[in-house]
C-alpha cells in the first residue's frame, strides 16, 4: 500500500492517540460530571470521598462547596486537553500553541497518573491491612479511594498518556 496514502488515512481519521484521546475525555467528563452532581446538592455517593463533603451549613462548607466547583472546572479542561493535543483539529493551532496544548496535557498526564498511581498503591495496602489505620478513620471512604476514586484517576492518566505516546 502507498505510505502516503496510509498517512493520508491516519490524518482523516485523527491520527494516532486519537482513540486514546477521546477515551482521556470520556473518563474525565464522567469524573466531572460526578463532581457536578455533588456541586448542586447531590449527596450519591458523597460519603464515600470522606466526611468533609458530608458536613454543610458551615463557611467550611461553602470552601468545599467551592473547592467542588474548582474540581468540576478543572476536570472539563483536563478532559479536553488531550484532544486538543492529539486530534483532528490540533492542525488549527499555530505550533507555538500546539507545543504548549501538548506541554500542558503532558503535565496533565504526569499529575493524573502519579497522583492516582501512589493513591491507589496506598489505598490497596492499607484495604490489605499492611499499613494501618486509626480506629476513627473513615473505613467506607478508603475504600472507595482504593477500588474506585483513585483508579479513576491512574486510567484518565494512563489514557491520555497514551493518547500523547501514539500521537508523537
Amino acid at each position: 500500500m502507498d505510505p502516503a496514502l496510509t498517512q493520508n488515512r491516519t490524518a482523516a481519521a485523527g491520527g494516532p492517540g486519537l482513540l486514546a484521546a477521546w477515551a482521556a475525555f470520556a473518563v474525565g467528563l464522567l469524573y466531572a460530571v460526578v463532581s457536578l452532581y455533588w456541586a448542586v446538592g447531590g449527596s450519591w455517593l458523597l460519603d464515600t470521598v470522606g466526611s468533609s463533603l458530608t458536613q454543610p451549613g458551615s463557611s467550611a462548607g461553602a470552601l468545599v462547596v467551592l473547592a467542588v466547583w474548582g474540581a468540576v472546572a478543572l476536570k472539563v479542561i483536563a478532559s479536553v486537553l488531550p484532544l486538543l493535543a492529539v486530534g483532528a483539529r490540533a492542525d488549527r493551532f499555530r505550533l507555538s500553541r500546539l507545543r504548549l496544548i501538548r506541554a500542558l496535557t503532558w503535565v496533565e498526564a504526569a499529575i493524573l497518573t502519579f497522583y492516582g498511581l501512589i493513591l491507589t498503591v496506598v489505598g490497596l495496602l492499607v484495604q490489605a491491612g499492611l499499613i494501618g489505620t486509626p480506629a476513627t478513620a473513615d473505613h467506607r471512604a478508603l475504600a472507595w479511594h482504593a477500588y474506585l476514586w483513585d483508579p479513576w484517576f491512574l486510567v484518565w492518566g494512563l489514557l491520555v498518556t497514551v493518547a500523547l505516546l501514539r500521537s508523537r
